[in-house]
């Protein structure tokens, strides 16, 4: 429709403009509407209301316009309004219907490895290593949806100088490596970490012995493979509760064999420079608002930091997988260090054509705005998070239906996954459970329960879903036809921004409607078959389509609500 008015507005004015129709925002009056004609008068010296009726004049002489709308009106002070035909509406609904993926349009294949979860080894998973899961694994599932060729990589962070507190704990316990556990574990690392802020000493044996496995002490060694295994399995096991998969389970430790190939690369372009025994890259650029500091590639005692690492990760993925994008999803707070370390990239000859992206997030917050920790103070683990939500939930479940384990565990992973994924990415927001367990409002159980709603009535009908007629019958089954159109552009957005906020808040829309619809529509004892049929094929399409998005943003339903 946009080529059509850039059309008319260049026979009329002799003007190459940009002309676009948006969605209303007075749906009560028009689907879409045009309000350029403001700005083409201050161009043409015209009056805005009298270019509007020119326009509207124009554009109704066009066929393929008159197809797609039942009505252009040009409305003082200038306002062109646009109301779709019926016909055209359910001819669209069609294409969707017939074409895979609801004839969504693809963009162009690419290679992107996808960087997320990040957990540290040698401790349980808390509260905090929920966002990095939860989006990476939605923005992961949008983009093979969008078929992109995608590698989802954890990246742990096993390398650095909590491994080295870790060893130092357990061998001041006398625990070797075949006695570790990941109860032992959890207790070690906060305590060696609380003596590693008071004590400088035992900070600096800590740091020692991070440098000492790096350069492969065989007894640091040994102790690093036992922590890794107990920590990998607990880890995977939480990951596997959340519906979180990766292809790849690699971490700092897999990037040091490139180090040496990357170092060389380095020095040959001669970006490596010395400071105070330490190498730097120097990476601050004329239009800097803020000063950003140097990357620093190696300490003066020869130990790597994660900036090195991560660096020697894009080395190995570059040699193993040639992206065109790697996409990491972390904290906010890391977002300086990713600008040095993409800095560093764009000056090598190996890297620089890989497009890096930095997916910042927001903190989790309980109610008093600062990160989300217990009553205790303390940050819960995710296994202890998991318990009281099934707790909260099953005592505010109205109906205290009897839910088999698997159920509980989908619905638990909703409430988690909804509470998260409808904010942008990029904000904080605070968590409360026992809002999120609602049944009803905004939440991952209110989801669910619509799309069981939906499907029983499917079921109970399936021998009514036929081609769609021509008719629309009512408001509500017009709000939700149009609210099924916006797919296409929903999904691009999403893609384009890597926003999991923009298909959850579109699915919850979807879902008022598709309410809506069923409270005022009553299909199953409905006589009148024309209408029936159409309805039933409008919710199966609804169904199949609400199915879809859960699927993007890792949440099943159960088989009951």
């Amino acid at each position: 429709m946009n080529k059509e008015l850039n059309e008319v507005i260049k026979k009329l004015y002799q003007l190459e403009v940009n002309a676009e129709i948006l969605k209303s925002n007075r749906p009560d009056l028009c689907d879409y509407q045009y309000n350029g004609t403001f700005d083409l008068a201050k161009i043409v010296h015209e009056n805005p209301y009298e270019i509007g009726l020119k326009l509207k004049e124009a554009l109704e002489k066009n066929i393929e316009v008159g197809k797609k709308f039942s009505k252009i009106e040009c409305v003082k002070p200038g306002f062109l309004n646009f109301t779709l035909s019926d016909a055209y509406i359910n001819e669209m609904l069609t294409d969707m219907i017939a074409e895979e993926k609801f004839a969504i349009t693809m963009p162009k294949k690419e290679t992107i490895v996808i960087d997320y979860g990040g957990a540290n080894v040698a401790k349980p998973l808390h509260v905090g290593h929920l966002r990095p899961a939860i989006v990476g694994e939605s923005i992961k599932r949008l983009l093979k949806y969008m078929n992109q060729d995608v590698i989802a990589d954890v990246h742990l962070g096993d390398y650095g100088l909590q491994i080295g507190q870790v060893i130092y704990g357990l061998k001041e316990e006398g625990i070797l490596p075949n006695e570790i556990t990941i109860e032992k574990l959890s207790k070690i690392y906060p305590k060696i970490s609380g003596l590693c802020k008071e004590n400088d000493s035992i900070k600096e044996e800590c740091a020692s012995i991070t440098k000492e496995l790096q350069d492969g002490n065989a007894e640091y060694q040994d102790y690093f493979h036992s922590i890794l295994e107990i920590s990998k399995k607990d880890i995977k096991k939480m990951y596997d509760f959340l519906g979180v998969s990766f292809d790849l389970w690699l971490g700092e430790s897999d990037a040091y064999t490139y180090i040496p190939s990357l170092t060389k690369e380095l020095e040959s372009l001669d970006l490596l420079k010395s400071s105070e025994g330490a190498k730097i890259i120097p990476v601050s650029e004329e239009t800097d608002k803020i000063e950003i500091p140097p990357c620093i590639y190696q300490k003066s005692n020869g130990a790597y930091l994660y900036s090195t690492t991560d660096l020697a990760t894009l080395y190995e993925r570059e040699q193993d997988y040639h992206p065109n994008k790697v996409l990491y999803v972390a904290d906010s707070r890391q977002g300086l260090h990713f600008t040095q370390v993409f800095r560093v990239a764009k000056k090598t000859n190996s890297l620089k054509n890989i497009e890096c992206e930095f997916l910042g997030l927001g903190t989790i917050n309980g109610s008093d705005g600062k990160p989300f920790k217990t009553r205790a103070g303390n940050t819960p683990r995710l296994e202890d998070l998991f318990l009281d939500i099934k707790t909260i939930f099953m005592n505010n479940e109205e109906h205290h239906t009897e839910y088999s384990e698997s159920d509980l565990a989908k619905i638990i992973n909703a409430i988690i996954k909804f509470a998260d994924l409808q904010n942008n990415r990029e904000k904080e927001y605070i968590f409360d459970i026992a809002k999120f367990s609602k049944t009803t409002g905004k939440t991952g159980p209110y989801i669910l329960y619509t799309y069981l709603r939906t499907k029983k009535i499917i079921k109970n009908n399936e021998n009514c879903i036929d081609n769609l007629s021509k008719t629309i019958y009512n408001v509500h089954d017009r709000n939700l036809r149009l609210k099924l159109l916006e797919l296409n552009e929903i999904m691009q957005y999403a893609f384009k921004t890597r926003m999991p906020s923009v298909v959850a808040n579109y699915l919850y829309e979807i879902c008022v409607l598709v309410n809506a619809f069923y409270e005022n529509n009553h299909i199953n004892n409905l006589e009148e078959n024309e209408k029936k049929k159409d309805w039933v094929t409008i919710l199966n399409l609804t169904t199949n389509i609400i199915y879809t998005l859960l699927d993007i943003l890792g949440m099943d339903a159960p088989s009951i609500m």
